[in-house]
């Protein structure tokens, strides 16, 4: 979606801010810690070329960072509890009954070794191995915006088979290994629990791949598009595992049709697409569909998904939940452009996801404001200044 909220607007519109800190000023006990959250947050929409901890509390008139700090690592206030009411404010301004979730990790660059779950491990973002921590997010797409809703910071099993590392972080005994899939799966879990209106769920291959996850969201009559690999199998007639490689090598030309899974950063994202019905003996007014994605410039090149949706679905249904997935690359684009998602300097498990969450709800404001901008015109602008 085009029409980016640029800095210099975010930084005039912040003051906004304060009908969604209301919403969970009551998560804070003491009146300081109320300020320093709504502080905090517009220090991480203010155009600051790096959003830590001396920078916004110079935005915000301290003297130093000493209350940014308390407030992110020692005072106590319910970060999950806030995310309870981000998610509100974000059904009120964008729910729409045909919305997606998705899921995607991304990863924070980090030196040494003791901020809570940092290791050498593989980031999407850098695209290679790094010292980094990685959250897994889950973000929700509509028409009228797209935001991140829920978080959870990735713990290797080299933090979690060392309780004294982790009590030192801040990492209590209570918190065991959970893979990324794991993680995906609660927070999905906890969305559909909370009402939150949705209609399909997409995720990259590296949770699409887990059929566990697949036959839960099944299960749950949870609608999906989830990439997997080439060497993925299903269920046909022919065989109870059968690859999807074999399924898609043969077909007819006929059977590709080419189509756009929406707008990326270069024009429309234009492939040549293909679907296999598989699990034939399911219920009938539900169908299972291997889809596949062919490169046009590199016909070799092909993506698998796996689709479970209402048997009436179209190929165009599926290709734009399929190409919903980029939605969430955005909004961790925009959320450390914008919101200082990845600028922050704290080590401790709890301050990861305080952090975290204020600039999620920051980045959830920018998008709710965009979305009535849209809507009520450029005269918005003046009645929020």
């Amino acid at each position: 979606m085009g029409g980016e909220i640029s800095e210099v607007d975010a930084h005039r519109w912040s003051d906004g801010l304060a009908g969604l800190h209301e919403r969970f000023a009551h998560r804070f006990a003491r009146s300081e810690s109320r300020e320093s959250a709504l502080a905090y947050m517009r220090g991480l929409l203010a155009p600051l070329e790096r959003k830590n901890g001396w920078t916004v509390a110079e935005e915000a008139g301290h003297c130093g960072p000493d209350r940014i700090q308390r407030l992110l690592n020692r005072i106590d206030w319910d970060a999950d509890g806030v995310l309870d009411d981000v998610r509100e404010y974000v059904v009120e301004h964008l729910a729409d009954p045909g919305g997606v979730l998705i899921v995607d990790d991304t990863g924070f660059l980090k030196k040494g070794a003791r901020s809570a779950g940092v290791q050498r491990q593989y980031s999407g973002t850098a695209g290679r191995t790094e010292n980094c921590q990685v959250g897994v997010f889950l973000a929700y797409s509509g028409e009228r915006g797209r935001t991140l809703i829920d978080r959870a910071l990735y713990l290797p099993k080299s933090w979690t088979q060392d309780r004294e590392r982790c009590r030192e972080a801040g990492i209590g005994d209570e918190v065991e290994f959970a893979t990324k899939v794991q993680l995906a799966r609660t927070m999905v879990r906890r969305a559909a629990d909370d009402k939150i209106p949705f209609r399909w769920v997409t995720a990259d291959a590296g949770y699409g791949y887990s059929k566990g996850w697949r036959y839960e969201l099944e299960q749950a009559d949870l609608f999906h598009v989830v990439a997997t690999t080439r060497h993925d199998t299903v269920v046909t007639r022919q065989a109870l595992d059968h690859p999807l490689h074999d399924l898609v090598a043969g077909l007819p030309r006929q059977k590709w049709k080419r189509r756009s899974c929406g707008e990326g950063a270069h024009g429309q994202r234009i492939y040549d697409w293909a679907r296999v019905e598989v699990r034939p003996w399911h219920r009938p007014d539900r169908k299972h569909w291997v889809l596949a994605r062919r490169s046009i410039a590199e016909p070799t090149k092909i993506a698998y998904y796996i689709a479970y949706a209402p048997a009436g679905a179209t190929l165009n249904e599926l290709i734009a939940v399929a190409g919903a997935r980029w939605a969430i690359e955005e909004c961790f684009q925009t959320a450390k452009g914008q919101c200082g998602l990845d600028d922050y300097q704290v080590r401790r498990y709890p301050g990861w996801h305080r952090h975290i969450t204020l600039a999620m709800a920051a980045h959830a404001y920018l998008t709710a404001l965009r979305a009535q901008h849209l809507e009520k015109g450029p005269d918005l602008l003046e009645r929020q200044t």
